[in-house]
């Protein structure tokens, strides 16, 4: 019998009763072909690897990270739920040594939902990437984390979540913002004030192939995770990058994308987007899952690669090249703090305004966000949102860590907000009581 050199839990859930159309590119038939395809090559006959059924988010694990308005019950569904119970299934299988490594391969998807959340977007609804790294933090303990984003689209909603986040360093590899979806992450979006450099976004050129990839990896995201040397890596392993992908410009190969979670070497993966449902994903997926197990994935092959039609031009290579001599700095020698466009400095808040479209629901947000720039912890966050969908909202979050003015000054925004009756909904989270409180509902 075949062993597997990493002992690997894999968690699987296609979402049977989940999908936004029959005919949509998210939909259940996404996985049932990935299921199928590792079942025929034996996967789960290597000793060592290991099918594990998801677990389900409680409200408690979704409201440490997302201010959902006007309630959860409006913006997720019971799939939802599972979804990001797998995540937190695959994160507790590692941590208690049931496996070195697990890959949750669960939809739906959630890299796009951001801090707070009205709706849709992306097919995001709340992220569960986030959601296993705070219950990482709130069970293990665990504080300096990295999350490496692969998906060809950019994870705006996990760079929003933690933007002013100094212990996690979160890096984007993905198709140019200016010629795909959510059309952001640009190498100056590099963090908050107190976060400058933890974010580290690769916007890649259209038909950046294996050896774009490579190079990217080699000379971006492995010298900076060496240094920041974070406790636990996590790739949010979207696969929509393929050559095969019928909504985005990419031509990675499964053998490409092996080779790539072999040189990053996460912890726990977790399935994002992809949608060549047959032509991609039974092989990507494969390749993912040998790769994390430590054994031969050479033979990982697609059908329909044509070095013609999909090889690397290069004229790619050289912007690439370009590309990764520039980015490591805004890592080793963040820039000064310095206010851009809808940013400013109100004596002692940062404070930021955003206009966010969620293009699945057709809900249009303002924002304004506000940091505390204190001197002994990370600083409270205040967001007051209106949305086309619920009216003035308001949230406040009390970080971990913070320090003790800090929890005193979130608790009196909260307060504050309930007393003089200008907002519909308020949401609290306080992390270092434990709780979360809500009014308005």
């Amino acid at each position: 019998m075949r062993e597997a050199k990493n002992s690997l839990g894999v968690i699987f859930f296609p979402a049977f009763d989940w999908c936004i159309s029959p005919t949509h590119p998210e939909r259940e038939e996404r996985l049932l072909y990935t299921q199928d395809q590792l079942k025929e090559e034996g996967l789960f006959d290597i000793e060592g690897i290991v099918e594990h059924k998801p677990g389900v988010a409680a409200r408690e694990d979704v409201e440490r990270v997302h201010f959902c308005f006007p309630e959860l019950e409006s913006v997720a569904t019971r799939s939802h739920m599972v979804a990001a119970g797998g995540t937190m299934t695959a994160a507790d299988i590692v941590m208690t040594g049931r496996a070195q490594k697990a890959f949750a391969l669960v939809r739906p998807p959630g890299h796009h939902a951001r801090k707070v959340v009205h709706g849709s977007r992306g097919f995001c609804n709340i992220n569960i990437e986030a959601v296993m790294v705070e219950h990482l933090r709130e069970r293990y303990g665990k504080r300096r984390i990295a999350i490496v984003d692969t998906d060809c689209h950019h994870g705006d909603g996990t760079q929003d979540i933690y933007w002013h986040d100094p212990d996690v360093l979160f890096i984007s590899l993905h198709q140019d913002g200016r010629t795909l979806y959510p059309g952001t992450g640009f190498p100056q979006e590099c963090g908050g004030p107190r976060a400058l450099g933890r974010t580290i976004n690769i916007p890649l050129p259209p038909g950046t192939g294996d050896e774009g990839y490579m190079t990217a990896m080699e000379r971006v995201v492995m010298p900076i995770l060496r240094d920041f040397a974070p406790e636990v890596v996590i790739n949010s392993a979207g696969q929509d990058n393929h050559f095969t992908d019928p909504i985005t410009n990419m031509n990675l190969t499964a053998l490409g994308y092996a080779r790539l979670t072999d040189m990053l070497g996460a912890d726990i993966a977790v399935l994002e987007g992809g949608y060549s449902i047959q032509g991609a994903l039974p092989y990507v997926n494969l390749g993912i899952c040998l790769s994390m197990a430590g054994m031969d994935y050479s033979g990982v092959r697609e059908p329909g690669f044509d070095v013609v039609r999909h090889g690397q031009r290069p004229q790619v290579a050289e912007y690439v090249d370009k590309l990764c001599d520039a980015i490591p700095d805004i890592y080793f020698n963040p820039p000064k703090l310095a206010p851009g466009k809808g940013e400013r400095i109100e004596g002692d808040w940062f404070v930021r305004d955003k206009n966010i479209y969620y293009d699945t629901d057709a809900i249009t947000e303002a924002q304004t966000e506000s940091l505390f720039l204190c001197d002994s912890c990370r600083g409270v966050l205040k967001v007051v949102s209106r949305s086309t969908k619920n009216p003035d909202c308001l949230g406040v979050e009390i970080p971990l860590h913070a320090c003790p003015a800090c929890r005193e000054r979130g608790l009196a925004i909260y307060d504050e907000g309930q007393a003089r009756g200008g907002y519909r909904y308020c949401q609290l989270i306080d992390r270092p009581g434990g709780r979360c409180l809500r009014s308005g509902f």
